[in-house]
């Protein structure tokens, strides 16, 4: 089986609230150095945050598993729209956590009902890459320089 590497990089500089920091796409080319920090993250300033992204990719996951699964059933997908809307809980002890992802999902596949449906929805719900990908284990490799 092919491991296909998907790169993305960070950098912080200065304290929590003062700093700025930026994420960046190398592989793709996408992001270079788009901009957050705690006002992105916790407020209304312009630029990205992590749990934006991990929204942004949990929603694009869904709507191509769900589309592929419709399609290897032979079902005709039209269009699918997805939101994702990530719960970020700020007022705990322990810190910032997310606390869940709210899928939203319109579709059109002509002739397809409404319970065929729901079932597809829920096995990518289930099966979505970015779905599995929240409960991995992770590892670390970190050192000072």
């Amino acid at each position: 089986m092919a491991t296909l590497p998907r790169t993305a990089t960070a950098f912080w500089e200065g304290a929590l609230k003062t700093g700025r920091g930026g994420i960046s796409t190398p592989q793709s080319g996408v992001f270079a150095e788009q901009r957050f920090g705690f006002g992105t993250r916790f407020g209304d300033e312009k630029g990205t945050n992590p749990e934006e992204l991990i929204a942004a990719a949990h929603a694009g996951c869904y709507s191509m598993a769900l589309g592929f699964m419709l399609e290897t059933a032979g079902h005709v997908v039209t269009r699918i729209d997805t939101e994702a809307k990530l719960a970020l809980s700020v007022g705990e002890a322990s810190g910032p956590a997310i606390t869940g992802i709210a899928l939203t999902v319109r579709a059109t596949v002509p002739g397809l009902d409404a319970a065929t449906f729901a079932e597809f929805a829920n096995n990518a719900k289930a099966n979505c890459v970015v779905s599995k990908a929240l409960s991995v284990p992770i590892t670390l490799d970190a050192a000072l320089r």
